[in-house]
């Protein structure tokens, strides 16, 4: 298993193969809640515009991306319109007695680790690695986890994610966590 950043069509193609095996429309509820999901659908052009700001941290096995790790900047909050309920709902959360927009972070885009490679702490290694790269530059990652996803919060939580806020939008009930990166 090797961690690195995404750089290549190839690499977007893996990214998108594996999120499509686990969109949440694509799988049954009973397999959403055994095993979590993902909810926003990127494609190739938009994976390659979020590299060209921040790594895109994958995890490959034989060439094959098996686990990833997104991270978007605040500034590209209007490229995925399904987004844009999170974002207004950052602007409005706090983070240690502090509004969440004073301090500089970037945002969790989606995490997902193939359902063969679970359970080996990939998550944590993906976040760990992006963390790694992102930390001289960033003070926290922020993103949101819908609260059926428990697998996901859990996961999240592991690692030193908090609750900082929950929302809901026109689909979900949503947790809104933050990771101190300068820990």
């Amino acid at each position: 298993m090797i961690l690195k950043t995404a750089t290549a069509p190839e690499h977007y193609r893996g990214i998108l193969a594996l999120q499509k095996e686990n969109l949440y429309s694509s799988i049954s509820i009973a397999e959403q809640q055994q095993q979590g999901f993902v909810f926003a659908e990127h494609n190739p052009e938009l994976l390659k515009k979020m590299a060209g700001h921040l790594p895109q941290v994958i995890a490959t096995s034989d060439d094959r991306v098996i686990g990833y790790n997104l991270a978007m900047p605040v500034a590209m909050r209007n490229d995925l319109p399904s987004l844009i309920p999170m974002f207004d709902e950052f602007e409005r959360c706090s983070y240690r007695g502090k509004p969440l927009t004073s301090y500089n972070y970037m945002v969790g885009g989606q995490v997902c680790v193939h359902k063969d490679f679970r359970g080996l702490g990939l998550s944590g290694k993906l976040y760990q690695q992006t963390r790694a790269l992102m930390a001289n530059c960033y003070q926290l990652c922020v993103t949101e986890i819908s609260t059926r996803n428990t697998n996901s919060l859990k996961v999240h939580q592991r690692m030193g994610f908090e609750i900082i806020g929950t929302y809901r939008d026109e689909k979900e009930l949503w947790n809104i966590v933050a990771w101190d990166l300068l820990k």
